[in-house]
């Protein structure tokens, strides 16, 4: 285990500890100081769950989708379908997320994909690239996305076009700036 003892300005010394089995208790530890900090910056981020399954005959999970709310936004953090995939039920189980994030009042959904596996799908569905990382793994790309809903009483969505994603002033599917 690699401990280090750093010293500190206000007389009390911190350790540094890389954790060889890190565990739930651990990622609470790390969790509740962000939590704290970005309430205080930007409120309460009203967070939540989605899932939605895909079941066979013997009602046996298969794939699905699973997303958490937060922020307004829906992010898709899972979708995969397994043997039901090439059925048309990736686009079904997308259409039901898309609702019940309406539902929720939320005002997007954004998710990540690599190259090898459905960008165009996402493309497809009036989602944008918002984002990029090059050569992840290697010799492929992992890319963001961000399909922005329809906000009640605006007359229309906008669009990820309000991301730029390279260059002076450039954002992240959340609105984030770049560094």
């Amino acid at each position: 285990m690699d401990v280090t003892k750093s010293p500190s300005s206000q007389g009390a010394g911190w350790t540094l500890r890389m954790e060889p089995n890190p565990d739930g208790v651990i990622r609470e530890g790390i969790l509740a100081p962000l939590v704290a900090h970005n309430d205080g910056a930007a409120g309460p981020g009203d967070w939540g769950l989605l899932a939605i399954t895909v079941r066979n005959s013997g009602d046996e999970i298969v794939g699905g989708l699973w997303g958490r709310t937060g922020y307004g936004f829906l992010f898709v953090e899972l979708l995969a379908l397994g043997s039901a995939r090439g059925n048309g039920l990736g686009r079904q189980v997308m259409a039901m997320a898309e609702a019940e994030a309406g539902k929720r009042g939320l005002s997007g959904i954004w998710l990540d994909t690599w190259t090898f596996q459905a960008p165009e799908f996402y493309r497809g569905l009036g989602f944008e690239e918002c984002g990029r990382i090059r050569d992840y793994p290697p010799g492929h790309d992992r890319i963001f996305f961000v399909k922005r809903l329809t906000p009640p009483g605006t007359g229309g969505p906008p669009t990820a076009q309000n991301f730029r994603t390279s260059g002076a002033g450039a954002t992240g599917a959340d609105g984030v700036p770049k560094t």
